[in-house]
């Protein structure tokens, strides 16, 4: 293996990571605003990008401790750099220890390393480099083995070493790896079902909508890239281990001794199925068909984020509200990396025009009788413009029936004027609006520096917007995310708030946590307050009278005595459970 500079250095700071204990330190790199135009400089001048990236990795390595996804996103980065200078045995020999370095920070991270293996792969086919190729193919094949993959996403690996060995000369080797393939190929047949499996860990169904495009690769975390593509619908399948806790995503963690995924240990992406619009609709309406409730969750995620994660996130809200509807993912063409703010900027605006006519069909043709909707960060510049253009094309009012239950704004990357401006249009469109804002959102405050110092939508504190349209939430308490950017999600308190808005359409009074902050034009701004609420037995106890239709205060005593024995703890949620029964 090639050992160059680059090669040595990602050694390097890998020795350097493990000497530190980690923790919620700001990401110091991304407060300084030309970290977000690396990307954009890459495709401008790719050798001057390698010097600024090698700047930016130093200082990120003097941070103590260095934040490790920034030194993921600028390590990829420079690879494609060196791609682009067409230098594939460099390109593939740090892709190679950026492989091993995603592995052994896979829980920290939230990032496969599969698609960096095959990419370093293909650099050494590129460079003439075979043997090396071979052996980190059979490295992906070890970690597909690992997450409990079969099929033909073994099978394909095991046939793309086989072509290797055979150009090796050795064709014994080959033999014995196409055999291995053939033996792969065994049906896997998903059952739907979202509990109890017996298995160590339940199946989630995820439909969904994207305009990513296909790469051609088989390998569900590879499936779709961050190039602009046609609209594509399908279904996937998450699994989540028994043992999950509510709000995290699951991933092998080296301090646990863990190097490879379980599906019992780990949130895994098992599967995608593209469909057919037509044969995606005609599923849709099959199972609403066989729920009580007919009623569907739209996610839309938001800067900085794979399909691959997106899926995950979205399954793993579904699991922890104990959701029974049918959840849907709408994932537009983030690069999903910490330096490629300004390319995703440039393709959001686009998917909001293939969002919209999304929706349109969401609510035409899925069988649901209720739509609530949850975009986070960036995504939300796709659903504004998407809900306007809707409204303007329906020419909604106040005095027709909304199409949708709840739309929930988390942390709008949005300019706060223009989505003032905007919501007196998108308001008829559903029963009720709420903004979940923070004063503690990097991703915010970068975003702000970046557009002039205007204010954005999801901003918190001082700065939440108050407006007649809209319940505006301060989650400020719940703190800072680091990279995952996700704090409406990552709390089981927040969840609590979800689950309630799903259920019961309640204003913030009658919700758990929520208490008046100040007011503001008349208005109040809702202020969370943490560890208010007892998160995981009020989640259950509202999911189960969702799920059964109970809604009167002596159906949910009955329900509160069968799945909280505990007295104390059943006493501590009957009064968050009577006030959101009682008007």
């Amino acid at each position: 293996m090639h050992s160059g500079p680059a090669v040595r250095r990602i050694a390097a700071i890998l020795v350097a990571v493990g000497l530190f204990t980690f923790s919620a330190a700001p990401l110091r790199a991304q407060d300084d605003p030309s970290f977000a135009t690396l990307n954009a400089l890459m495709a401008a001048n790719p050798a001057a990008a390698l010097a600024e990236i090698e700047a930016a990795l130093r200082a990120v390595a003097a941070q103590q401790p260095p934040d490790l996804r920034v030194i993921h996103d600028l390590n990829r980065l420079q690879a494609d750099v060196l791609i682009a200078l067409n230098r594939p045995s460099e390109a593939a020999a740090l892709l190679e220890q950026l492989a091993q370095f995603t592995a052994r920070y896979r829980d920290r991270l939230g990032i496969d390393p599969v698609p960096i293996w095959r990419a370093a792969a293909a650099q050494y086919e590129a460079a003439g480099e075979l043997q090396a190729a071979l052996r980190v193919q059979g490295a992906v094949v070890q970690d597909l083995r690992d997450a409990g993959l079969g099929g033909a996403v073994v099978a394909d690996t095991l046939t793309r070493m086989a072509d290797l060995a055979g150009r090796t000369g050795d064709a014994q080797l080959a033999l014995t790896l196409t055999a291995q393939a053939a033996a792969a190929l065994k049906p896997y047949v998903a059952d739907g079902s979202t509990r109890g499996t017996g298995e160590g860990f339940s199946r989630v169904e995820v439909f969904y909508a994207t305009d990513r495009a296909r790469t051609g690769e088989s390998y569900p975390a590879d499936f779709y890239g961050y190039d602009r593509g046609p609209l594509d619908y399908g279904t996937l399948e998450v699994t989540v281990p028994d043992g999950h806790v509510p709000g995290a995503i699951e991933a092998p963690s080296i301090w646990r001794l863990e190097f490879g995924p379980s599906a019992a240990k780990h949130i895994t992406l098992r599967s995608i199925e593209p469909l057919a619009k037509d044969a995606f609709f005609t599923l849709m309406q099959d199972r609403m068909a066989s729920r009580d409730r007919k009623e569907a969750f739209v996610f839309i995620h938001g800067y900085n984020v794979t399909f691959d994660a997106a899926a995950k996130r979205a399954a793993q809200l579904t699991h922890d509200m104990n959701y029974s509807g049918v959840p849907v993912l709408y994932s537009w063409p983030s690069r999903g990396s910490t330096v490629g703010y300004i390319a995703d900027t440039a393709v959001v605006q686009l998917s909001a025009r293939r969002l919209t006519l999304f929706l349109d069909d969401l609510v035409a043709r899925s069988g649901a009788t209720t739509i609530n909707i949850v975009a986070h960060s960036m995504g939300n510049r796709a659903l504004t413009e998407a809900l306007e253009l809707m409204a303007l094309r329906r020419g909604q009012t106040d005095a027709m029936p909304p199409p949708f239950d709840q739309i929930i704004f988390a942390a709008p990357d949005v300019d706060a004027g223009l989505f003032s401006e905007m919501l007196p249009t998108i308001r008829p469109l559903a029963r009720r609006l709420t903004l979940y804002a923070s004063e503690n959102d990097w991703a915010l405050a970068t975003s702000r520096k970046l557009h002039g110092d205007a204010p954005r939508a999801g901003q918190g504190g001082a700065e939440t917007l108050a407006l007649p349209e809209i319940d505006s939430v301060d989650m400020s308490e719940l703190g800072e995310d680091m990279l995952a950017h996700g704090y409406f999600a990552t709390d089981s308190s927040a969840l609590v708030d979800l689950v309630a808005l799903f259920w019961q359409n309640l204003p913030p009074a009658r919700r758990c946590g929520l208490q008046p902050m100040q007011e503001k034009n008349g208005r109040s701004v809702w202020h969370y307050a943490r560890e208010t609420c007892p998160d995981n037995a009020l989640l259950a106890v509202i999911a189960t009278l969702q799920q059964e239709g109970s809604s009167s205060p002596a159906e949910a005593r009955k329900v509160m005595a069968r799945i909280v024995p505990d007295i104390a703890m059943a006493r501590s949620v009957e009064p968050y459970v009577m006030r959101m029964l009682t008007p």
